[in-house]
Parts: structure tokens; sequence; C-alpha cells
């Protein structure tokens, strides 16, 4: 069975995140997507919250699992035994920064190989970052999030339309 792994910290998924989780099930017989607990990096939804909101929007793909992980990204994609690491792109400021994570994955668990897939066109410009600012703006990000991403967003910030 090839698995790939999608690690990532959802905060909040998007469905930029959702077009690659599911072109890549396309691409490989099982995805397991990762959704990373990292203590050094303030998140707007704790681990739970992110986990149940991947696992709600990838609720109908077959081959598509959600973990939760922490520490190291080799050592869970060996323990998964994985033959990828599916990473997007966005646009060519993305391409140093996965870069050097893709060469360190590849010393640290060469198993496994790094996939970049680009987001459709109409996610491109999509970031959980941004996707955040326009929500607590009072910004309507219907269009670019799962509708149960948008009402956990309402209660976080009360002005989302």
């Amino acid at each position: 069975m090839r698995t790939a792994i999608y690690p990532g910290s959802f905060d909040p998924v998007t469905n930029g995140h959702l077009d690659l989780v599911s072109r890549a099930s396309g691409m490989f017989d099982k995805i397991i997507v990762a959704v990373v607990a990292n203590g050094m990096k303030p998140y707007l939804f704790d681990l739970e919250e992110r986990v149940e909101l991947v696992r709600g929007a990838i609720s109908s793909m077959q081959n598509v699992n959600v973990v939760p992980f922490s520490g190291l990204l080799a050592k869970f994609v060996e323990e998964s035994e994985a033959v990828a690491i599916i990473r997007g792109l966005r646009a060519v400021s993305d391409f140093e920064y996965e870069f050097q994570l893709a060469l360190m994955n590849r010393e640290l668990a060469n198993r496994a190989e790094t996939v970049f897939l680009m987001p459709s066109l109409s996610y491109v410009y999509i970031s959980s970052s941004l996707i955040k600012e326009v929500a607590k703006n009072g910004g309507d990000i219907s269009a670019f999030v799962p509708a149960a991403v948008e009402d956990a967003l309402r209660k976080k910030f009360p002005n989302v339309t």
C-alpha cells in the first residue's frame, strides 16, 4: 500500500488544503493528514478542534485518515511506512522554505519522497493566516473554508459574516 503523509497545522483547514488532499488521494492508496501539535506556535484552534475540523471536512474521502502528531516528521513518516510527503506550493515564495524541508526530510527519512502539489488556481492565494485575518475583521470567508470551519470561526470571531 502506497501511503503519503500530508502534514500541517491546519489552523484552520481551508478549501485549498482540501483540494490538495483530494488530488493526492487519487495518487496514493492512503493519505494520512497529520495535524501537527507544536507547542512553540500559537494556534487559534487547539489540536482536538483542528483534528475534528479536518475529519469533518474529509469524511467523504475513503482513503484519507486524520491523526494528530507531534515530534519529528521524518520519524512519523518512517513509523507510518509512508512513501511520500505531500506539500503544497502556492507561490515561488513558498519554494525556498519547502525545498529546505524536503532536503532535510530526505536525509532523515530517505524512504519517502516529497511531492509538491500546486493548488487549483482558485485557491492559490488562500492561507489559514489570511482566512483568520479576514474572519477577524468581519469578512465573508464562506468561499474559502468548509461550512463547519466557517461556523467554528464565527464562534471565535463573532463579527464573521
